[in-house]
């Protein structure tokens, strides 16, 4: 998060980045850790479909914008 104040990557609130910060690598995304659970897994998989749907919609709009 860029101004460290847990407003996430975007302002959009905790959780909401790829987990590549270092908020994120502590809490057990990580999957050869022993931390990790399957309601680990999965709430990193709803994340990370969330930024593919961004990443795609970013893509779109600049397609568009030629």
């Amino acid at each position: 998060m860029p101004q460290m104040d847990g407003s996430g990557p975007r302002g959009q609130g905790p959780m909401t980045g790829r987990g590549m910060g270092r908020c994120g690598r502590g809490r057990g995304f990580n999957a050869t850790s022993s931390a990790t659970t399957l309601k680990d897994l999965e709430a990193r998989e709803i994340l990370l479909n969330k930024e593919l749907e961004n990443i795609k919609a970013d893509k779109e709009a600049l397609g568009t914008k030629k």
